[in-house]
């Protein structure tokens, strides 16, 4: 199992970067959060893995943080969230915010989320409640952000991502309008749509 890589940040993808290691590429699978947080491409990176194994497949899921990967974890011992459906999860919700959605029953939070309908917010909640108390006690009140703030965060990530700063402050600037509540993630998924539609 591998449960670590060192190495330098050869490319990124919408969902994944690859990292090089002496000589040798793994593709590690990422959330939008993480993806966002990586050194631009040729830096060194570390990110923490999950190696998940099945019969035609042999993936790796990488995090910045432990506790990122430890939500991850207990995001896929609940029936019928796989690895995928895991990270698509923290793609649309920071691992702290889950927790408190999780521990104070926030059904309606949880479906907002990208990926998850009532049934599997539900099984979340019930599942997962315990698992993620302490998570929950210790995020406290979510931190509230102008909208500047986290438009400034959106291009800096495009520019990340390998967009020409100035394209990605015209997009940025294009959904200042629609960012006033919105976090980071969700915007950088209607910022691609923008650029890419």
């Amino acid at each position: 199992m591998i449960a670590r890589l060192t190495g330098l940040l050869l490319e990124k993808g919408e969902d994944y970067a690859v990292v090089d290691v002496h000589g040798v590429g793994y593709l590690v699978h990422l959330s939008a959060a993480t993806l966002l947080q990586l050194p631009p491409r040729g830096e060194p990176v570390a990110l923490r893995t999950i190696t998940h194994v099945r019969e035609d497949a042999l993936d790796l899921y990488g995090f910045l943080t432990a506790e990122e990967e430890g939500v991850f974890r207990a995001l896929i011992e609940v029936k019928g969230v796989g690895p995928r459906a895991a990270q698509k999860i923290l793609s649309g919700i920071p691992p702290r915010d889950l927790a408190q959605a999780v521990a104070h029953g926030d059904v309606a939070r949880l479906t907002k989320v990208p990926g998850v309908g009532k049934k599997t917010a539900e099984r979340l909640v019930v599942e997962l409640k315990e698992k993620l108390l302490a998570l929950a006690n210790a995020a406290g009140p979510a931190p509230v952000r102008g909208a500047g703030g986290v438009l400034e965060q959106l291009a800096a990530a495009l520019v990340n991502l390998g967009f020409k700063p100035a394209q990605a402050e015209q997009v940025a600037e294009l959904l200042r309008g629609e960012a006033e509540g919105k976090g980071l993630d969700e915007l950088l998924r209607e910022a691609l749509k923008t650029i890419r539609g």
